[in-house]
């Protein structure tokens, strides 16, 4: 017996529809590339993707076709995402913080047609264009005003373009399975995958994220995405704002701590979302300029563990609580949120940060468990490591051309690559990638514990270890120290700091200190460089 239920297709341009019928004067603001503040809403972010999506038909966009973007968080980016969707076409986010070369590898393999570019980008394009066959057309994402000079041929700008159609247009009526967009790994090992979303995954995604136990949405927020839509699919914010109707405030370029302090205060922000690399440079500007966060009552942290010190700092100084979340590009990308749970509300002080800095529980419509090495399951006791591994809606099924299939098994789950333990409330906490995770003496110490104690220290900008080699441990914790401006700790110091809070097998052997620590495309330490660059450094009781 089936349910007597109409069958509603969930399909992404749905979205936008009920936000521009349901909150069609709730305001989209942006920080704009040209530099003004530009202020529209959902009604009109609605108009102007319908036309969008008549003027790609005109041009010949067909269904299945990937469109790329390399552009910041505006309001004619939404308008592009939308529009791409809305005619059946597939949206291509690009890290313009990969070398050239990759982003002309990747659009190769997605085989983009066009490219939606801000005016920041163009050089890019204009290096990699010639590199790309299947690119037919460039649109810049400004006026004619503000358009640049440029040798390349079938260039646009945008407001133009878009003025040669009208709205009257009608949504492609889509399989809800049908790809919506795609995104690709960092590629830190090997090349980069690609993730290939349905518009039902982006829905279901978005309904989970909604929650009161996730990201805690509604039409009374103000919510400013700081993680770029070309960051792991936007963390589907950008399906996630406009289903509930909350004031959307887009920062453009303007990614640093005073740019966005003043968003955040002069826009009366209630809710938002970026890596920690984002928050040190708030925090930091605030420390040595001085202000409050009146309206800010949430800040959701993920891409890499949010350091202890920022919980503490956010919530003691400035009565702001971090969601402490993960996720990866694979999980659309939302995996858990470390949302409180009764069991662990009334805790006060160091017992509520202990839970806290762990990444959290899964929504509805994510599985995990953790599994030893011959994939027999370890127990959810707070302590026993394990690899993590997940299955859900909105998961990934396997990469783009096939690529990676011994990530995922025929049980449909996906090993993500991260090592972790749950608790028996089913908190999850990351302890390292797999291929991070220092393993000393046959046991194993987590980099990422050492690095967020390490960065507690009041004179510690950024802290990094890596396992390196010793004669009788196999491998012993280095840390890596970027000292904070004008201050001098010693190593010491350092720890000094550590020593107590931790085993004593667990404390670094040696700390180095370094001017930067690299980072990937996506903000998190890249480990790999670290260790090219110590490939010659002993620790002083091995040599």
């Amino acid at each position: 017996m089936l349910g007597l239920m109409q069958d509603w297709p969930l399909l992404c341009h749905k979205v936008i529809d009920h936000a521009g019928l349901f909150h069609g004067k709730r305001e989209v603001i942006s920080r704009s590339v040209e530099g003004p503040i530009h202020r529209t809403d959902y009604a009109t972010v609605r108009r102007r993707s319908l036309q969008l999506a008549k003027r790609l038909e005109k041009d010949g966009i067909k269904v299945g076709d990937r469109i790329g973007t390399l552009a910041w968080n505006t309001w004619r980016h939404l308008e592009a995402w939308y529009g791409i969707m809305g005619c059946g076409a597939v949206y291509h986010t690009l890290n313009p913080r990969l070398f050239p070369q990759q982003i002309a590898w990747i659009m190769n393999d997605a085989e983009d047609r066009f490219i939606f570019v801000d005016l920041t980008f163009m050089p890019i394009i204009e290096k990699i264009a010639p590199m790309v066959p299947s690119l037919e057309k460039v649109i810049v994402l400004t006026d004619a005003a503000h358009m640049p000079q440029t040798s390349l041929p079938n260039v646009v700008p945008y407001e133009d373009w878009l003025a040669e159609v009208d709205d009257d247009y009608v949504w492609k009526d889509l399989d809800e399975r049908a790809a919506a967009g795609m995104c690709y790994t960092s590629g830190t090992t090997g090349d980069p995958k690609g993730v290939v979303y349905s518009h039902r995954s982006n829905v279901l995604h978005s309904l989970f994220c909604i929650q009161p136990d996730a990201m805690q949405l509604s039409s009374r927020d103000r919510l400013m995405p700081v993680v770029p839509l070309f960051h792991a699919n936007g963390w589907g914010i950008a399906l996630s704002a406009p289903m509930v109707g909350a004031t959307l405030v887009m920062p453009g370029s303007g990614m640093d701590g005073k740019s966005i302090y003043s968003l955040l205060t002069e826009e009366r922000v209630t809710v938002t979302a970026a890596v920690p690399t984002v928050w040190l440079g708030l925090l930091q500007h605030m420390e040595k300029e001085g202000g409050k966060l009146p309206d800010l009552r949430s800040v959701v942290i993920g891409g890499s563990a949010a350091p202890r010190s920022m919980i503490k700092t956010f919530k003691e100084n400035y009565d702001v609580d971090v969601v402490h979340a993960w996720g990866m590009t694979e999980m659309s990308p939302v995996g858990t949120l470390g949302s409180l749970k009764p069991e662990y509300d009334k805790l006060e002080g160091e017992a509520r940060y202990d839970v806290q800095m762990k990444q959290g529980h899964a929504p509805f419509g994510v599985e995990m468990k953790i599994t030893d090495d011959e994939d027999v399951d370890r127990p959810w006791d707070g302590k026993t490591f394990g690899r993590l591994k997940v299955r859900g809606p909105a998961v990934a099924s396997s990469y783009y051309k096939g690529r990676g299939a011994e990530q995922f098994d025929e049980g449909g789950w996906f090993d993500t690559g991260d090592v972790a333990h749950m608790d028996p409330e089913g908190y999850m906490q990351i302890t390292d990638r797999s291929k991070d995770v220092i393993k000393s003496g046959g046991e194993w110490i987590s980099s990422i514990d050492l690095e967020n104690l390490a960065v507690g220290h009041p004179d510690v900008a950024e802290a990094a270890v890596i396992g390196v080699a010793h004669p009788k441990w196999d491998e012993r914790p280095l840390l890596i120290v970027v000292k904070k401006e004008g201050r001098n700790p010693s190593k010491s110091d350092i720890l000094g700091f550590m020593e107590g809070k931790i085993a004593k097998w667990w404390m670094p052997d040696d700390v180095v200190f370094v001017d930067a620590i690299p980072h990937t495309a996506t903000g998190k330490i890249l480990k790999t460089e670290l260790r090219e660059q110590m490939k010659e450094y002993r620790l002083p009781m091995a040599s």
